[in-house]
């Protein structure tokens, strides 16, 4: 990785812990059940599921899924988050950065990663994939959640981002190995121009 990706890296995740407690309290209570929902109704492996929790934030949906009754692992680059998840969920979480991973092979049956790779450079973004791709199962799932856009990326205040449109995250994904299950948008109910998040489900074929 080089030193921009680095930089990258650093900064965004030091916004997240000097933010950690405020981001916490921030969305604790946000309803994202259609999203669990979509990644668990996609699972064709009988309950209870193996989950990695991409991106787990504070914990909110890796309780969720624990409470469910699946084995559930939480993973975030940010130490403060990977912390504060521990301790609100109980499950375990590792702590790695998102551009340089350490993940087992075919060991999940699903990947949760809620407004989370939308974090990856554009560039590194098949390396990613690449690696969750060979984490899950055969024929498991992989959901993904990102403020979409027109393709572009960079810093938006201190954290970078890069925004999709469908046609080429579908691209992305297809090139690493996925085949796609559908797509929405949220949050549900409004107008196209009110709904800032592109929701996607995708198979290890």
């Amino acid at each position: 990785m080089n030193e921009d990706f680095h930089d990258i890296a650093r900064r965004t995740l030091h916004h997240y812990d000097r933010v950690a407690r405020r981001f916490f309290f921030g969305t604790i209570d946000h309803d994202v059940s259609q999203n669990i929902d979509a990644l668990l109704d996609a699972i064709e492996a009988p309950a209870p599921c193996t989950i990695l929790d991409f991106g787990c934030g504070p914990g909110r949906d890796l309780r969720t899924f624990a409470e469910l009754g699946h084995h559930a692992i939480g993973l975030d680059g940010s130490a403060r988050f990977v912390a504060m998840a521990r301790d609100y969920s109980h499950c375990e979480v590792w702590h790695q950065n998102f551009l340089e991973l350490r993940l087992p092979r075919e060991t999940f049956d699903g990947i949760y990663a809620n407004a989370s790779l939308f974090h990856v450079p554009r560039a590194l973004l098949p390396k990613v994939l690449g690696e969750l791709h060979a984490a899950l199962k055969p024929g498991g799932v992989l959901f993904s959640s990102n403020p979409r856009g027109n393709n572009e990326e960079g810093w938006n205040g201190p954290r970078w981002g890069s925004f999709h449109d469908y046609p080429a995250w579908e691209s992305h994904l297809v090139a690493a190995g996925f085949r796609a299950l559908h797509h929405y948008y949220r949050p549900e109910g409004l107008p196209r121009e009110q709904q800032p998040w592109l929701a996607s489900v995708w198979r290890k074929t």
